[in-house]
């Protein structure tokens, strides 16, 4: 029998968490958020599987950690959120909900966007999770072609929006009502959701 590895928790509690939360953020990097396992990750810690859930409830809230999430994000909620209505209001729907997320967590939404800036690993892990679990995931729905494109592309508009408005604080959009900011960014959006990209 391998006794090699420690099961269960560590001695001290917040031991373990660090451990997992170290772990993470390498797997996460290495992996991806869809490669990344529970397994993989409890494994890099040297702890049981089950302190995942234990402690964060699951890769979900595991990644909301390592990331500094507000825990009422949650990624089903916010796809439900977004792909839950007519096509035609889809690009609006991404706007809204970004925008009144990062609107209702300011400060940690401002600290994540800086941190993309300054650590290649946190810019490693947001642009996969945004490109291929949310917005990749949108723009497979809707059977668009060059899905990666139109994901990536998308994903630098949010990104760009997030660090204007709230790290840079530039101007009027700094300051603008949620209505304003879907009128204004949607339909950029719109055209690397939907329409050609070529010519």
């Amino acid at each position: 029998m391998d006794t090699s590895r420690r099961r269960g928790r560590r001695p001290g509690g917040a031991d373990t968490r660090a451990a997992l939360l170290a772990a993470a953020r390498e797997v996460f990097a290495e992996q991806g958020y869809a490669g990344a396992t529970v397994r993989a990750i409890a494994g890099r810690a040297g702890v049981d599987a089950a302190m995942v859930n234990h402690w964060f409830g699951g890769k979900q809230g595991l990644f909301s950690a390592v990331m500094e999430l507000p825990g009422t994000v949650r990624l089903p909620t916010v796809l439900d959120t977004i792909l839950g209505g007519e096509l035609d209001g889809l690009a609006e729907r991404i706007v809204r909900t970004f925008v009144t997320l990062w609107d209702d967590n300011d400060g940690q939404f401002a600290a994540l966007i800086r941190s993309v800036s300054s650590q290649e690993m946190t810019a490693t892990v947001l642009r996969d999770f945004l490109t291929n679990e949310v917005l990749g995931r949108v723009v497979t729905r809707i059977g668009a072609d060059r899905p990666e494109l139109r994901a990536s592309l998308c994903a630098s508009q949010m990104v760009g929006l997030g660090m204007a408005r709230y790290v840079v604080k530039l101007g009027p959009l700094a300051t603008a009502d949620v209505d304003t900011v879907v009128r204004a960014v949607a339909p950029t959006l719109t055209r690397y959701l939907t329409e050609p990209l070529d010519g």
